[in-house]
């Protein structure tokens, strides 16, 4: 349930993890929200859940570049090419003027995919790249997003370059770790929830176990957006921001969907 200036949203969200999926060419991740009407309870919508969650996360990281990422940034690496990665790619190149991406998944066909459906669509450039591996795709880039599922390091902290910013938004088990403990130790983190990062997130369980990360340091996004002397404090800092699921967002972007699909006429109706 979330309550605030532009209303009430209430929802609840169901999401199912099959880790065989993906050889069996279906999504690892099947999820639906339920809309509710927040005075009586009544369903008022069933929602996708897997898209929603995806536009939701790329949003969390458009906010966190606009505030954290360097204004001139120009160079954005990503790493992943699924539902996640081309919501981060559309998010980072509406708040910033981005000339060139460059993309890296071990699926060269996943990719190629990636690129042709996506190069040139609304602010992305037409210049995007595939990278043979991750240490080419991070050569010179002012911003890092990471959309895996994987359970160690996705890049080599040498190849991060002084003044980059990171939306981290693969890991979502304390098992997960995308970003080496070496960038998580040098880097200004925000997360998008103390509560939620400390339970869920492999960076943050993990670095805070072996003293990479002070608990004390980390800054929640809405902190920084409201403050902004809490954001970057130089052009040479790394910046990170580590997303995980938030329920309130959830709510709101279910809300969000639900009037939009009305005002545009979309969807089905049906008597429940």
């Amino acid at each position: 349930y979330l309550a605030s200036e532009e209303g009430a949203s209430l929802a609840v969200k169901i999401v199912s993890v099959f880790n065989r999926n993906p050889v069996k060419g279906l999504p690892l991740i099947h999820a639906a929200v339920l809309v509710l009407n927040e005075e009586t309870g009544q369903v008022e919508a069933l929602i996708e859940g897997g898209s929603l969650t995806a536009i939701r996360t790329g949003a969390g990281s458009g906010a966190a570049t606009d505030q954290l990422a360097r204004a001139d940034a120009k160079r954005l690496a990503i790493i992943g090419a699924g539902v996640q990665a081309a919501t981060q790619t559309e998010a980072v190149c509406a708040v910033r003027e981005i000339e060139e991406v460059r993309v890296y998944a071990p699926n060269t066909e996943q990719v190629q995919a990636f690129i042709q459906a996506h190069r040139g669509k609304g602010h992305i450039p037409e210049k995007l790249i595939a990278s043979s591996d991750a240490s080419k795709a991070l050569l010179g880039a002012d911003i890092v997003c990471t959309a895996t599922t994987s359970t160690e390091p996705v890049f080599a902290d040498a190849d991060l370059a002084a003044g980059c910013h990171i939306n981290a938004v693969g890991s979502y088990t304390p098992e997960m770790c995308e970003i080496p403990m070496e960038s998580l130790g040098r880097a200004r983190i925000y997360v998008g929830s103390l509560q939620a990062a400390g339970a869920e997130s492999g960076e943050i369980v993990q670095g805070q176990a072996n003293g990479a990360i002070k608990t004390e340091a980390l800054i929640e996004l809405g902190q920084a957006l409201a403050d902004t002397s809490l954001g970057r404090q130089s052009t040479d800092e790394v910046t990170l921001f580590k997303s995980v699921g938030v329920a309130v967002q959830d709510a709101a972007a279910g809300r969000l969907a639900l009037e939009n699909a009305r005002k545009m006429g979309l969807g089905q109706e049906i008597s429940l």
